[in-house]
């Protein structure tokens, strides 16, 4: 993980000052059946995008808020990378999409019994999003009904 000391000046001053916000902590949703018997989705925020897809728009203020869906059976090594932030690293995202979306493993987890099942579409979302009210308001219900509609009991957040 880089540190602070290790990021441009641009961006240390960026982070310096932006207005962060302080929420409340969400009390998470309780499973009402085991595991191994929970159908799974992901949501990567990784910026990943089916090839002929539109990618993600990096000229949106604040950040793209809008999702894409990627299909369980998608080529993770034909996806396309769209995030917009320069203060990660994205050569592992490239060498290895499991890192952002990690598809391959949640089926390897499917097919031993530890979960009952994959959900047959999952999100991508842009990160490095700096103004959420758009995303959370108009994205995340969308996002929400997709998961319901697929019977997804689980859904996994993989921050990138």
């Amino acid at each position: 993980m880089a540190e602070l000391k290790d990021l441009s000046f641009t961006l240390r001053a960026f982070l310096k000052a932006y207005p962060w916000r302080r929420i409340s902590p969400v009390p998470c949703a309780r499973r009402d059946k085991p595991l191994d018997r929970c159908r799974v989705g992901l949501v990567t925020s990784a910026g990943l995008v089916v090839p002929g897809d539109k990618p993600f728009d990096a000229s949106v203020k604040g950040g793209d808020y809008s999702f894409r869906v990627i299909p369980a059976d998608a080529d993770l090594a034909q996806l396309e990378e769209h995030h917009r932030s320069s203060s990660f690293d994205h050569s592992g995202v490239e060498a290895d999409r499991n890192l952002a979306l990690p598809l391959t493993r949640l089926a390897e987890l499917a097919a031993a019994g530890e979960i009952g099942g994959v959900a047959p579409r999952h999100v991508s979302l842009m990160g490095s999003i700096t103004a959420p009210g758009r995303l959370v308001k108009h994205t995340a219900p969308q996002v929400v009904d997709l998961f319901a509609a697929d019977g997804a009991d689980v859904v996994l957040l993989v921050p990138v």
